[in-house]
């Protein structure tokens, strides 16, 4: 396999090695300028949810007890029944065991609990576990003391959401339905575009059905361990049916669901591909039927790549529009590449007669591959790391440096397998010696062979079948291995796949790891909370004029606590002369730029004259907010003032 395009003679200027070598250099240079200026100018993202805040705080000591708990995300989650449970020191249950409530404002996403009514002092410990919205599990827990810190029995929960043997299963089903697939769509890739004869090989057709039974079977068992792997991890729960129907009620559960259906309508395309397609002999007829399975098998892929696309990293965080197409393509180009890679691999140990214009089409396709993987892995490198600090620092940035140096090492070892397919003779690699004359490979002589008598006896006929087919194969093998171009082919191919085995057990863990963007996201949302704040009422005075008569005056505003969560809010209105004014309207926005939080509008009552009051105000989070005051003092005059007040 090559990932180049195809040999057309030596250049007497450029020496075979320099070539590969000027190359790669100039691939490093501009693989290193697209990082560069990616990672440099990102902005901020989530994909994996993460918690990025709480109230109250991890660590934190409360006067009094609380009414209930929030958790705050930094993307969409799902929650059920027992999420979020909330522990005495005792290690007995202090929530009320009702099913979180969701109190999402704008794009912060907010849940509580509500606690039971009178808690003693002491520390409580909050373990929480959800299901972010790129299909992933997610876990972790903190402890909180009301009136002082005290002993406590309950130990934080150290296991993962997601781990554990179930865990475990799952990670394999996930293994094995990205190699079913590259094997299913690859393979028969290969034989459409590349090898059109190898539809009749039964070593390309036992590859090709081998990964459409490894992809259905790993769906299916994703399916039934979903429940567990997300829930209880249990493996007896792989058993509940009310768990099984409401995953299907999820999307990840549809878009396994859906890959089920897409396999069923491959299944009728192998069998046209390996049946009517391999029987068909007029050439136009082949011709006609080999556009409509390339159109049809292209479309099956798609969807099925499609499946992955809609229930992971893609289709949260930025650019979802553009991330799913995009994750399409990088999935098919992978398909095309390493499938087709194992396909070639199956020709050359199965196949003696494999047409050497064949290795040539697939250099061809592997070179188209590759610029397309290089393409969509930038993107998908800019929006799930976003910073050469995450690039470095997080488990997904260093997974995806060893990603690059495989790839890196397989395009290299592609050139050695240009080398090798530029030095094959051209036509094709069969092997020579067929009929009534078997060539020899170990002497060059060639021996004549006279048709046997079949015995009478059938244990004997069948017998001799059994031998003269060893003889056969042993024969074809020496001939095969006398060719040393084809022998050092196959060898740089096998490592070939060998490095790609390796690179597509990376790209799995990747896929369930947390992107290196909302890690760093998380850590700097966990430094600023633990970071001691001057929580305390706020007050602000503001003078407005709204340009028409008696437009002038001040508005003082108190917000008390001051904090996240509920707060009071009063407004006084005065006149130049310090006494209070009446006004038709007042009205007031909170905005927190920095999380794309906002405006979040308030609308307070008029309790007298000039003074204005509202209770329950939400502040999601700390940070510097922009609140902007409007006063309307006629039917027509009106002015709206702004302020940053740093609130945590």
């Amino acid at each position: 396999m090559t990932a180049t395009a195809p040999h057309f003679g030596p250049t007497p200027s450029v020496s075979p090695m320099r070539r590969p070598l000027a190359a790669a250099a100039l691939l490093a240079v501009f693989v290193g300028t697209v990082f560069g200026l990616l990672l440099g100018g990102a902005g901020p993202a989530s994909a994996h949810a993460a918690l990025t805040g709480s109230d109250p705080q991890d660590g934190a000591v409360v006067a009094t007890a609380p009414k209930e708990v929030t958790l705050t995300f930094s993307e969409q989650v799902a929650m059920g029944d027992g999420s979020v449970r909330v522990l005495d020191p005792s290690g007995k249950r202090a929530d009320t065991g009702v099913e979180p409530r969701n109190l999402q404002i704008a794009s912060t996403v907010k849940y509580s609990v509500p606690l039971h009514a009178g808690l003693p002092d002491g520390t409580y410990t909050v373990a929480w576990q959800a299901v972010s919205a790129d299909s992933h599990p997610v876990s972790g827990a903190f402890t909180f003391s009301i009136g002082a810190p005290s002993k406590t029995t309950v130990a934080l929960p150290t296991d993962q959401a997601g781990g554990g043997l179930v865990g475990t299963l799952y990670g394999i089903a996930r293994y094995a339905a990205y190699a079913g697939f590259i094997l299913l769509a690859g393979g028969a890739a290969f034989v459409l575009a590349c090898w059109q004869r190898g539809a009749s090989a039964r070593p390309l057709q036992r590859l090709v059905v081998r990964g459409w039974m490894t992809l259905t079977t790993a769906t299916l068992v994703m399916l039934l361990l979903r429940n567990p792997y997300t829930g209880s991890g249990k493996l007896a729960d792989i058993f509940d049916l009310d768990g099984l129907k409401a995953v299907l009620d999820t999307k990840p559960g549809a878009a396994l669901v859906s890959r089920l259906l897409l396999l069923g309508a491959s299944a009728l395309f192998i069998a046209v591909l390996f049946g009517a397609y391999a029987k068909r002999e007029d050439e136009r007829e082949k011709k006609d039927l080999t556009f409509g399975l390339a159109i049809g098998g292209a479309v099956i892929a798609a969807g099925i790549a499609g499946t992955w696309a809609l229930a992971e990293h893609a289709s949260t965080g930025i650019q979802p529009g553009i991330a799913m197409p995009v994750d399409v393509l990088h999935l098919l180009a992978v398909a095309a590449w390493l499938g087709g890679l194992a396909a070639l691999l199956v020709a050359l140990y199965r196949t003696p007669d494999i047409e050497v214009t064949a290795v040539r089409r697939f250099s061809r396709i592997a070179f188209g591959s590759v610029l397309v993987l290089t393409a969509t892995g930038l993107y998908q490198s800019w929006r799930q790391v976003g910073s050469w600090s995450a690039l470095t620092g997080t488990r997904y940035g260093q997974l995806l440096l060893v990603k690059v140096g495989l790839v890196a090492v397989l395009v290299g070892v592609a050139w050695i397998s240009r080398r090798w397919t530029a030095r094959l003779p051209a036509g094709t690699t069969k092997a020579q010696g067929t009929g009534a004359c078997t060539a020899d490979a170990g002497t060059g002589s060639a021996v004549e062979t006279e048709p046997a008598t079949v015995p009478a006896d059938p244990a004997r006929a069948a017998q001799l079948a059994r031998q003269k087919a060893a003889v056969t194969t042993a024969t074809k093998k020496r001939i095969r291995d006398a060719d040393p171009d084809r022998s050092g082919l196959r060898r740089s191919v096998l490592a070939e796949v060998g490095v790609a085995v390796a690179l597509l057990a990376v790209t799995t863990v990747l896929t369930s790891t947390e992107p290196g963007r909302t890690e760093e996201e998380a850590a700097r949302t966990s430094t600023a909370a633990s970071a001691p704040t001057a929580a305390g009422p706020i007050a602000v005075s503001l003078p407005f004029d709204t340009g028409g008569r008696n437009g002038k005056g001040t508005v003082r505003m108190d917000i008390d606590p001051g904090r996240t969560g509920a707060n009071g809010l009063h407004i006084w209105i005065d006149g130049p002369d310090g006494q209070p004014m009446d006004v038709p309207e007042v009205k007031l926005a909170f905005t927190l730029a920095s999380k794309d939080i906002g405006p979040l509008p308030v609308v307070p009552d008029r309790l007298t004259e000039g003074h204005w009051t509202a209770s329950g105000v939400q502040i999601p989070m700390a940070g510097n907010w922009k609140m902007a005051v409007t006063v309307r003092t006629s039917d027509i005059d009106q002015t709206t003032i702004a302020k940053n007040v740093k609130i945590g």
